[in-house]
């Protein structure tokens, strides 16, 4: 939450969690304000610092380098610490203990140039997808202060591709069941950088086992599959296996294993099921 308000002859001020709900991040982390104005900075977690500086290199091996600008030093909550802006410019800041862990921040004063925005609009992060996967990694981004000049797709520290022009995309094929840490970073003319990131997992699929077959009258069936959480399965019953006819009860995408199947609507004597594993989208 941000609390602004201006008093006669001072600027606005600007509230910052700091380990907000117990989580490793400011909150807001980017924070727009004027010249003038002072961010107040607001302690709910322990062992957290407000220091102004950059990281060389990528969470979790980068280097901190604090310019002196402002440093709290590293507090347990209640506490807070209030710095003043009299001037614009581009103002990054992290938490001097947990930086590696990604808590950091920005203060953009009005009248500096601000920095593009990414946003990776395909795989949504935390897909899941059964190995092995392919798709196309894809991005959006547009200029703020500047025009986008490239977007630079990498997984983990390898790039991809680096794409001039819109529609940004690089294709992605293969990948064995693991984790997968996929960023897109935009630049623009004025040499300004935002990165975006998802992560992907990519599972073996299992074999799928019907089991636990329960008949309730006049007309409820039930039973379990086996199933990998976050892939998506297709439930179908057919009155013969002989006339290859298949009618689809639904589709689901399993939260666990074994997933439980209700057919409320069964009919006919004989009747068969079965369970098959969608495509990756």
């Amino acid at each position: 939450m941000i609390f602004t308000g201006t008093l006669p002859g001072f600027g606005a001020t600007t509230t910052v969690l700091v380990g907000a709900g117990g989580t490793l991040t400011f909150s807001p982390a980017v924070v727009n304000i004027n010249a003038g104005d002072q961010i107040i900075w607001t302690w709910q977690g322990s062992f957290h610092s407000t220091t102004s500086g950059t990281l060389s290199g990528t969470p979790p091996t980068a280097t901190p380098n604090p310019n002196g600008l402002w440093d709290s030093g590293v507090n347990n909550a209640p506490h807070s610490f209030t710095n003043s802006f009299p001037s614009a410019g581009n103002f990054p800041f992290y938490c001097s203990v947990h930086y590696n862990s990604s808590m950091t921040g920005e203060v953009n004063v009005a009248g500096a140039a601000l920095p593009p925005t990414v946003s990776i609009t395909n795989p949504t992060n935390n897909t899941t997808f059964s190995a092995p996967a392919s798709f196309t990694l894809t991005a959006t981004a547009s200029g703020t202060s500047g025009t986008v000049t490239n977007v630079q797709f990498f997984q983990g520290a390898t790039s991809l591709g680096n794409i001039p022009t819109s529609p940004y995309s690089v294709p992605v094929n293969s990948l064995a069941a693991a984790d997968y840490t996929f960023s897109a970073v935009a630049s623009d003319s004025g040499g300004l950088t935002a990165t975006n990131s998802v992560t992907v997992h990519v599972v073996t699929p299992v074999s799928i086992i019907l089991s636990a077959p329960q008949f309730l009258p006049p007309g409820d069936f039930r039973f379990n599959y086996t199933a990998n959480p976050g892939l998506t399965y297709i439930i179908q019953r057919s009155s013969s296996l002989s006339s290859g006819t298949w009618t689809t009860l639904g589709t689901n995408v399993a939260g666990g294993s074994p997933v439980p199947f209700d057919d409320p609507t069964a009919s006919g004597n004989p009747g068969f099921y079965r369970v098959g594993r969608l495509p990756n989208p």
